[in-house]
């Protein structure tokens, strides 16, 4: 198994944290609001087995820096996660993203065709204007919960993450919290971000061979899996059984599986 290393690489966007693993061809990971590289902690070795396997924490999630000018988006955090690749001297990789990542690395692929080998869209969502002014009706959003100096807040967080989590894995949800107050506001702002994204203009640009990966537990993405694989001419969609919110830490030797066996279809892209 190939050893996990942790750094920190300089961009025009801050200081973005990494962790990667293996060598070979470059696969860059993207996370879901408000996790961390921490989400493909197990996905890393596996996925290093093969390739060079690179997490990056979203700039102002983890260890890594807020956006410099305050700026929140989708563009420009793949704006950023494109410095990411241009500082280590990558000029193609594939790109996997989850949930919120799915939509950052769509735009990548779109905003960057020549740079993007190949795409992985897990538990994507889909935002178009339906979603949009729905989520401008109702408020307040996922995973918000309003500070009390009795922390009972931290209970609210976890009693609404916990259905989407498998009942027997009470670490995941400890790995969210941890990731969720580090965020910071940003654990709400950044489901917000994606319901600005006008998705629905952006992935028809996509032109890479693309997975659309859809858990079948996952009640926010699975629905929602046909309409993404549908906007994207090259691609396939595969479904993982009893996959919920935290597919990659959830279920990783699956998800790596399905994602290799894609990936290795694929013609060798720069190393």
């Amino acid at each position: 198994m190939p050893q996990v290393e942790r750094s920190f690489i300089v961009t025009q966007s801050g200081r973005i944290h990494i962790a990667s693993a293996g060598v070979g061809a470059p696969v860059l990971l993207l996370h879901q609001t408000p996790r961390s590289w921490d989400e493909f902690r197990d996905v890393l070795p596996l996925l290093g087995r093969h390739y060079r396997a690179i997490a990056m924490d979203t700039v102002g999630y983890g260890d890594s820096d807020p956006l410099p000018d305050g700026k929140v988006s989708i563009e420009d955090w793949a704006t950023a996660a494109r410095q990411l690749l241009v500082a280590l001297g990558i000029e193609r990789a594939a790109v996997v993203g989850h949930h919120t990542g799915a939509a950052i690395a769509a735009e990548i692929a779109a905003a960057y065709p020549k740079h993007v080998a190949a795409l992985v869209l897990s538990a994507s969502p889909y935002v178009d204007e339906a979603r949009r002014k729905e989520a401008r009706e109702t408020g307040h959003g996922i995973d918000h919960a309003v500070p009390r100096a009795d922390g009972g807040h931290l209970a609210e967080l976890w009693s609404k993450r916990q259905p989407f989590y498998p009942p027997d894995r009470i670490d995941l949800l400890e790995r969210f919290i941890v990731d969720a107050l580090k965020a910071g506001s940003g654990a709400v702002e950044g489901h917000r971000v994606v319901d600005r994204y006008e998705m629905e203009t952006r992935l028809p640009l996509v032109r890479c061979p693309t997975l659309v990966i859809a858990p079948t537990a996952d009640p926010h993405a699975h629905p929602h899996a046909p309409k993404v694989a549908a906007a994207i001419a090259c691609s396939t969609l595969v479904e993982i059984e009893g996959g919920m919110v935290p597919l990659p830490d959830q279920k990783p030797a699956e998800f790596t599986e399905v994602v290799h066996r894609f990936l290795a279809a694929q013609p060798v892209w720069s190393t």
